[in-house]
């Protein structure tokens, strides 16, 4: 197990000046987007997996993509790595739009799955050879350095690592080329908090440090709100929000109001939580609104934690809030 004062202390101090490819963070004001999809949709047989997606990941920042087990999430990713072909939608990465994700653009991407399937035989020396090869950009000396910080055994077989090391091992091959982008799928599944936690403080120094970009799937809201600078929300293979969590919870309140009161333009109802016929038929919802209308309104609300809107955007089904 990693001490994670140590880890982060060698991570930072063993980066010789050689090594080191610096990328200036882009200007907020002006973010350039690295990956985005438009209209993403996929469907395997009779079910949806994900239907209609819009997304954008900024430069340098560091994407939740958030959704509770069976949103769509690794059915998207898998798209975005070239597994599968999307049944119709774009994606566009660095610049470039396709359908299906190219061989060269792969080579700019560090990708971590959801399941970890290494040649058992093989040692994570052996592997950072082999994967090596694939990329024009590796760096066997990153590799070294980033097993000794990991504290991975480069000389044991994969069949003698942990689930924990695997995960490590699998974040070592995707740094070790430099990628400007990172895709991680659920990358802290089975993990135990204290490696959880770990594992993202390391994601986040590379995003700071280097400017990497990087997309990472979560069905866990404390790992998005502790790691991400922006989040996407996608429940039923739909985006239900793109944005920053503070700005999320500014959007949305739980307000009171009476059946015979519709709701004006610019209000979406994301979940209704009861209709109390002894108060009149009064309605309790869940809403969403631009905070300038919330202003205007004069309905006031009572604002939510982010595990409360995390609910209701989901549809989870719950009595109280």
């Amino acid at each position: 197990m990693l001490n994670r004062s140590v880890s982060l202390r060698r991570l930072r101090e063993s980066d010789p000046a050689h090594l080191v490819l610096m990328i200036e963070t882009p200007d907020p004001a002006s973010p350039e987007s690295v990956l985005s999809v438009d209209g993403l949709r996929r469907s395997f047989g009779r079910f949806t997996a994900v239907d209609g997606l819009d997304l954008s990941v900024h430069s340098g920042e560091i994407y939740g993509f958030l959704g509770v087990n069976g949103a769509g999430k690794t059915t998207t990713i898998r798209m975005l790595m070239g597994i599968i072909a999307p049944d119709s939608g774009t994606i566009e990465l660095f610049g470039e739009r396709t359908k299906r994700t190219t061989l060269k653009l792969k080579q700019r991407i560090g990708y971590v799955s959801q399941d970890q399937n290494f040649y058992p035989w093989m040692t994570a020396e052996m592997l950072g050879k082999f994967v090596g090869g694939l990329y024009p950009t590796w760096d066997a000396d990153e590799f070294r350095r980033l097993l000794s910080v990991l504290e991975v055994p480069a000389h044991r077989k994969v069949s003698g690592l942990s689930g924990g090391m695997k995960v490590k091992l699998a974040l070592a091959l995707a740094i070790a080329p430099r990628p400007p982008l990172l895709i991680l799928d659920e990358p802290t599944a089975g993990l135990d908090p204290v490696a959880r936690r770990e594992f993202l403080e390391i994601i986040t120094h590379q995003a700071r440090e280097y400017g990497r970009t990087t997309f990472f799937s979560s069905h866990l809201l404390d790992e998005v709100e502790r790691a991400a600078d922006r989040v996407g929300i996608i429940h039923r293979g739909k985006k239900r929000f793109e944005g920053r969590l503070s700005d999320l919870q500014r959007r949305v309140r739980e307000v009171t109001v009476s059946s015979e009161i519709a709701l004006s333009d610019g209000f979406q109802i994301w979940r209704e939580l009861e209709v109390d016929e002894n108060e009149g038929g009064m309605r309790r919802l869940v809403v969403d609104a631009d905070p300038q209308t919330w202003s205007s309104s004069g309905l006031g609300g009572r604002q939510l934690s982010l595990d409360d809107i995390f609910i209701a955007c989901v549809g989870i089904s719950t009595t109280r809030l």
